[in-house]
């Protein structure tokens, strides 16, 4: 259980320091319009922009789910 964990925190580290350094190859090495394409124009925050929209995509359909289930099993209870 241990290994797995250590292993699985190893993998990752390593895709976080492998995502942060290509993120700062892009900047250095794109032109300006290139990024503004990849990155968007707020290129600071793209990680947090992305987790937002998960965030925001997972609670919409979490939210059609619940409203799914509610119609379904709602008359069964009345």
């Amino acid at each position: 259980m241990f290994k797995r964990l250590f292993w699985i925190s190893i993998g990752v580290g390593i895709g976080a320091v492998a995502v942060t350094k290509a993120q700062a190859y892009v900047k250095a090495n794109t032109p300006d319009a290139a990024r503004q394409f990849l990155l968007g124009p707020d290129q600071d925050h793209v990680a947090v922009r992305t987790l937002e929209g998960l965030f925001n995509e997972f609670d919409k359909a979490r939210r059609a789910r619940e409203a799914e289930l509610n119609t379904k099993y709602a008359s069964k209870i009345s």
